[in-house]
């Protein structure tokens, strides 16, 4: 592996449009559904360049069965005496605070962080987040899967204890730094995503059971209901440079930056049509990851159905064309277009995600 030499890296090359400060971020937690709980933490604060400023780790009470203690070796005994989550929210909040958060599959650990952040009525100040797999794939690393260890390895980093939160941390910002500065030297565009924190909860209590993971198959943070039946009939595919079109049937793929059922939620809002499954008669197939060899995205390519990501979807939410009065009739006005083509995609040269 050829070591990158940081200061030729930060003179020449370094895009002012990269962030200004990160958070490598790591949770360990009960288990992986949405009313599990973090049993741990740790925040490694980054500069720009992605040099260690500092580091933190705590641990976390989650008021109910450990969850896989054989994964992260936290048992009741040890969390007993550890403080709640809306004890160290501030404290973490501090280290989080206008920094871009860093994990591996960041949607999980941004996705337990929000929820924590909404049981203890706070809102985590966090805007972004950049998932180190997706990194990955951008810098086309040579990697036989998208493990923490397999990255570690490729950058020469050693693991000392794994499923530990304040060591996964350390790994992962120990790899991190190389891969922001080879994505600094051949101009990669950072695959930045939004963190929108969560505005609605309800709390369902779980009792403790040795042994029980009682979170599988439910949902804590909104109450589960049927979703209603679309009025509008379905236009048909969506063109590349158009608006979205009441009706159009829209499926979502991999991991969004907004919690996937409020995602969905906007879209029907929008009057388009969620579909579970996509078929010859889906309009327009969201996701962040179009290679990712997905039932979805296969059947896609297949299908010949058209393909944009999160940041270009959440743009054309707003402004939907109402259906058609009548069959035949062409919703889109003409002046309109142009101004929605230039909102299909963000500019490769920036960050950013789409704001709302």
């Amino acid at each position: 592996m050829t070591m990158l030499d940081d200061r030729t890296t930060a003179a020449t090359t370094w895009p002012a449009a990269y962030p200004e400060g990160y958070a490598v971020v790591d949770v360990e937690t009960t288990g992986l559904a949405r009313d599990d709980r973090i049993v741990s933490a740790a925040v490694y604060r980054l500069d720009a360049l992605g040099n260690v400023e500092d580091h933190w780790y705590t641990l976390v009470n989650p008021e109910r069965d450990p969850g896989p203690v054989w994964i992260h070796g936290l048992t009741s005994d040890v969390l007993e005496g550890a403080p709640l989550f809306g004890e160290v929210a501030a404290e973490l909040s501090a280290r989080l605070d206008g920094r871009v958060l860093v994990a591996h599959n960041a949607v999980f650990d941004w996705s337990m962080l929000a929820r924590e952040y909404a049981r203890a009525s706070r809102t985590a100040p966090t805007r972004q987040r950049l998932c180190t797999i997706a990194l990955a794939k951008e810098l086309r690393l040579p990697l036989p899967n998208h493990k923490l260890e397999s990255l570690a390895a490729h950058f020469g980093v050693v693991q000392q204890r794994a499923h530990h939160a304040l060591d996964d941390a350390r790994v992962l910002a120990e790899a991190f730094r190389p891969s922001l500065h080879a994505a600094a030297r051949d101009g990669v565009r950072l695959p930045l995503l939004e963190c929108r924190p969560l505005t609605e909860w309800s709390d369902s209590p779980v009792t403790p059971r040795i042994g029980y993971q009682a979170s599988y198959g439910h949902s804590s943070w909104r109450p589960s209901r049927k979703r209603p039946a679309c009025p509008h009939p379905n236009p048909g595919r969506y063109e590349p440079g158009k608006h979205l079109v009441q009706g159009m049937r829209v499926a979502f793929s991999g991991d969004t930056s907004i919690e996937r059922e409020l995602l969905e939620d906007r879209a029907i809002e929008a009057g388009l049509h969620v579909a579970t499954s996509v078929s010859r008669l889906t309009s327009l197939l969201v996701t962040n990851d179009p290679d990712a060899s997905t039932s979805k995205t296969v059947k896609a390519a297949s299908y010949g159905t058209p393909v944009i990501d999160e940041a270009a979807f959440t743009q054309l939410l707003r402004d939907v064309t109402p259906a058609a009065a009548a069959p035949g009739t062409s919703p889109a006005p003409a002046e309109r277009t142009a101004s929605a083509s230039a909102r299909v995609s963000p500019p490769a040269s920036a960050p950013a995600p789409a704001s709302e």
